[in-house]
């Protein structure tokens, strides 16, 4: 794909659309993040929609069960390169993304499903490092994996991991519960929180890593304080233990889910959020909030 055709297939950008089709492309497409506070690179490992947890917020169309695909990583460097060259010398910034938010913040792996079970996750991180380094980008440039953080124990992943913390990486490492309960009801997943702390503590070793967490009312009702309590618990024994974690993003609905339960979810109103980030910060662990 050139760069005259990648032009025409722009759609101007917003925050609340986070469309993996968005540049016309398989695996990489850009979109504006209230997190990142920029422009952020995906890649998506995942276009056949398969993932293997199923979050009750998730917005993901046609979201089914299973890993990513055969990745064809040489079209995804192509691809690359061809976007990170439209952003530095093509008129993109300037009419497809709004004055605000025309800077580049990151490469993101997050997409639609788990990233990390494409065989070739190792291999994607090498790539991009690769173009990372041709590319005349910010120093500061980050690379993020947004994860369930379910398959770090695979070696590839570990692999992939550690080179990541050489390209300025991090981990977003998901945790909207630490109750067996609550993983099943808001993740749909059976994994055990041995196996999920044992994951986080991993991570932590090889990546720089926060905990992602996604907060909001089902029912019209905010998490309990039993999930709440379990939850800051759970913190406090890692800090305990002395896990490097970078910190915690809070982030609430901001766009629709397209899964069974949708219309039984809301918005958390940003004073619950305030008063929930305030009693983590107080176990030392720092706190970035996007309601």
């Amino acid at each position: 794909m050139g760069i005259v055709a990648l032009q025409r297939t722009f759609k101007r950008l917003n925050i609340a659309d986070h469309s993996r089709d968005s540049a016309g492309m398989t695996y990489v497409y850009p979109v504006v993040s209230r997190r990142a506070g920029g422009v952020s690179v995906g890649i998506n490992l995942n276009p056949n929609n398969a993932c293997n947890w199923r979050c009750i917020y998730c917005q993901v169309p046609e979201l089914k069960r299973g890993a990513a695909p055969v990745i064809d990583v040489a079209r995804l460097e192509k691809e690359l390169r061809v976007f990170l060259h439209e952003i530095q010398y093509g008129s993109f910034m300037q009419t497809q993304v709004p004055l605000e938010a025309r800077r580049i913040n990151d490469i993101a792996l997050s997409g639609n499903g788990e990233p990390t079970s494409a065989r070739e996750f190792e291999q994607v991180i090498e790539v991009i490092g690769k173009v990372k380094y041709e590319y005349d980008l910010p120093e500061e440039l980050k690379l993020v994996l947004i994860t369930n953080g379910s398959l770090i124990d695979r070696p590839g992943v570990q692999a992939g991991l550690r080179r990541m913390a050489e390209l300025n990486g991090e981990v977003w490492f998901k945790l909207d519960s630490v109750t067996r309960e609550g993983r099943q009801r808001i993740n749909n997943t059976r994994m055990s929180l041995k196996r999920m702390g044992e994951n986080l503590r991993l991570a932590a070793v090889l990546c720089p890593t926060w905990l992602q967490t996604c907060v909001f009312q089902m029912d019209g009702k905010p998490p309990v304080k039993e999930e709440t309590d379990a939850y800051l618990g759970f913190i406090e024994d890692l800090l305990r233990e002395g896990v490097a974690l970078k910190g915690a993003l809070l982030y609430g609905l901001a766009r629709p889910s397209t899964q069974p339960e949708a219309s039984r979810l809301t918005k958390a109103s940003q004073a619950w959020m305030e008063t929930f980030g305030k009693k983590i910060q107080d176990l030392g662990l720092a706190v970035k909030l996007n309601p």
